[in-house]
């Protein structure tokens, strides 16, 4: 995967931590994220990043039942902040149409979690993600 989305998949995490954690609107947390951490990044990576943390807010609800299926014995509010992210972003990328194949985004939300948590974290968000993506969720993952 081009450095240009992992790079657009960190920036977003960033930006979905200050949403949750500094209850900063989205588009002002993605404004901000830009002006401190990477002005000189360029529109298609702004854009990118945008697009990640939109859509998923966007379809939070859904994304959380997701994970509350799927991650056995953990309740939601339990999980560690970063790792509860890394899974909404992931879940929202493995949806039909995202252009990006499952794999990936799940290897991408492992390596995110190595780099923002823990090995521990990297081999939760695995097992989640791989089940997730074995099930194709209705309403997030559509029935393909």
């Amino acid at each position: 995967m081009s450095d240009d989305r992992r790079r657009a998949r960190e920036a977003a995490l960033q930006i979905l931590y200050a949403w949750d954690i500094g209850q900063v609107q989205p588009l002002t947390a993605i404004d901000l994220f830009f002006q401190e951490h990477q002005p000189d990044a360029d529109d298609a990576l702004r854009d990118r990043a945008a697009r990640l943390v939109l859509g998923t807010i966007a379809e939070l609800t859904a994304i959380d039942a997701v994970i509350e299926q799927h991650s056995r014995h953990w309740r939601l509010e339990r999980l560690a902040v970063l790792d509860r992210l890394i899974l909404r972003l992931a879940i929202w990328e493995l949806r039909p149409g995202s252009g990006t194949p499952a794999p990936v985004v799940i290897n991408e939300a492992i390596e995110l979690a190595r780099r923002f948590s823990t090995d521990e974290a990297a081999r939760f968000v695995n097992g989640v993600l791989d089940a997730v993506a074995k099930h194709k969720t209705p309403g997030v993952l559509g029935d393909a």
